[in-house]
């Protein structure tokens, strides 16, 4: 009514024109014209219109809500539940509104409604079963998910401690029906387990899938960058071949009906186990699985049938069928092809082909296996590792032994640059070269130690390498950590002390004398 009424005023007491009133605020031309005309109908003088309050205002300008329409007896007033679910199958059916009425008027001859009517009734019907949102969810198409506000704690037995496990909800948009699903926290990996179980529950995938906007599954939505989505997300929506349509920032409506059946679970579902101890969210999930059948079997007074009985008639036969297998979670990284043609991942190292050496690769990886992709081509699978520090290294990437000769960074390198630091270097290098199976795989830390010369000096560096090496210290923190305490100081050194050094190897494209 305020913007109504400031048409009014401009137009019909500052005298300006019905253009420049819409243009001021941001209206249709055509709209700015409905209300003045509208206004003159009333016949009442402006001033007067001005200083009602709002609500005496909007009775006078609409004296007839279409909420407020009473049928007429005579008449049969149309089964809008039929109508209803009739149109949420108009993307397989291609059935209108219209087609509706003139079905309505063919089989109640001389007593239906005009077709104005017909449809002001419908939009009264939406309106009472929907409020909020004023859509037709078409049948197999959307799923919304989200998650409860609420959560239920789960008791650590051992320590007494309290994790709030978070409650996973997806709703299919045209029967309700729902899946609820309980984990311990909303990250990514608890999310996508969800979403895996929620298709395994509908026995099928729709063509869309709606999800608020969490980091989870949106990187970023704006009308400026546009949509953003996780790696991994999109994974899983490929997978089981959907589009994701997230909903519009700060636009509830665009989830009001996963709103709705949170609403839903957290007072049939949630508050029924508020007064439980539960000990993990498997005896949870347990818990809710029994309740989320009653809840799908509840008659929906407004349909008078249930949300499994609408997503058997409604859902289900338009749903996707199921892939042969469940998605596997997969994390993505780019990752830079190391000197030892390695690309790091998690404290684990996984060889690529020699070629690749030094080029930017991608990494899609589960915990069953690590996948390297070099320009959408697959260059190299691993089983994937676990404990950091350990190295996977396939033969058939490894260069054959002519090519060190060739390369840039060789072993041969590092024994000369250790050699110009000291012996004690020299005899540190080559017990790191002993200890791995591809020296390549050595290169990485031996230039983090031999580099810290230029922070320490040479000589500090070799009393260093020498306390490591008589202590048996490889890691290159710990050597870090003797050059900042000085801890090679805390006892006599006899630098000039000849080490007896063993051979590092006997390759044939090593040469000089520090080989010998």
């Amino acid at each position: 009514m305020k913007k109504i009424v400031e048409v009014l005023r401009l137009h019909l007491k500052l005298n300006l024109s019905l253009r420049q009133s819409a243009t001021l605020l941001k209206i249709s031309l055509g709209t700015a014209s409905n209300y003045v005309n509208r206004f003159k109908e009333l016949n009442i003088d402006i001033d007067k219109f001005i200083s009602l309050n709002e609500y005496e205002q909007e009775k006078l300008f609409y004296p007839k809500n279409v909420c407020d329409i009473k049928p007429q007896t005579s008449k049969i007033m149309p089964d809008y539940i039929y109508i209803h679910n009739e149109l949420k199958r108009k993307k397989q059916t291609k059935v209108t509104v219209s087609l509706l009425y003139e079905e309505y008027k063919e089989a109640n001859p001389n007593n239906y409604y005009g077709s104005t009517q017909f449809r002001e009734y419908y939009s009264k019907f939406l309106n009472k079963i929907n409020p909020s949102m004023k859509q037709v969810h078409i049948s197999g198409e959307k799923v919304f998910v989200d998650y409860s506000g609420l959560t239920i704690p789960i008791v650590n037995q051992r320590t007494g401690e309290i994790t709030k496990a978070q409650i996973f909800v997806a709703v299919l948009g045209a029967s309700g029906y729902t899946f609820v699903h309980a984990t311990y926290s909303q990250k990514q990996r608890d999310f996508i387990l969800s979403h895996t179980l929620a298709y395994d529950f509908f026995g099928g995938t729709p063509l869309i899938v709606v999800p608020d906007n969490l980091k989870s599954a949106v990187i970023k939505n704006s009308k400026k960058d546009g949509i953003v989505l996780n790696e991994s997300y999109a994974a899983l929506a490929k997978h089981y071949n959907m589009a994701v349509s997230p909903a519009r920032p700060y636009k509830p409506k665009d989830k009001s009906k996963v709103e709705q059946g949170v609403q839903g679970i957290q007072r049939w579902i949630l508050a029924v186990l508020r007064h439980q101890t539960f000990f993990s969210v498997d005896e949870l999930n347990d818990a809710i699985s029994l309740l989320l059948d009653k809840y799908n079997a509840k008659i929906v007074k407004r349909f008078s049938k249930s949300r499994f009985e609408m997503f058997l008639e409604l859902d289900k036969p338009f749903l996707q069928s199921l892939p042969n297998e469940r998605y596997i979670y997969k994390e993505f990284k780019e990752a830079t092809v190391s000197q030892s043609y390695h690309i790091f991942l998690e404290g684990c190292e996984y060889s690529v082909p020699y070629k690749y050496l030094g080029l930017k690769v991608f990494v899609s990886y589960s915990t069953r296996s690590v996948e390297i992709f070099y320009k959408g081509v697959k260059i190299a699978i691993h089983p994937k590792l676990h404990f950091a520090g350990t190295v996977s290294t396939l033969n058939e990437h490894m260069p054959t032994n002519h090519q060190y000769v060739n390369e840039k960074i060789n072993p041969g390198r590092f024994l000369n640059w250790a050699n110009n630091i000291g012996i004690n270097s020299l005899q540190w290098v080559k017990n790191e070269f002993k200890i791995v199976t591809h020296a390549p795989n050595a290169y990485r830390k031996l230039n983090a130690v031999l580099n810290l010369a230029k922070i320490y000096g040479n000589k500090d560096l070799d009393l260093a390498l020498e306390y490591a090496l008589d202590n048996n210290v490889t890691a290159t923190a710990s050597i870090k950590s003797i050059l900042d305490k000085k801890i090679y100081l805390q006892k006599p050194v006899n630098n000039t002390t000849t080490v007896t050094v063993e051979l590092f190897n006997n390759h044939e494209n090593l040469r000089g004398n520090i080989y010998e």
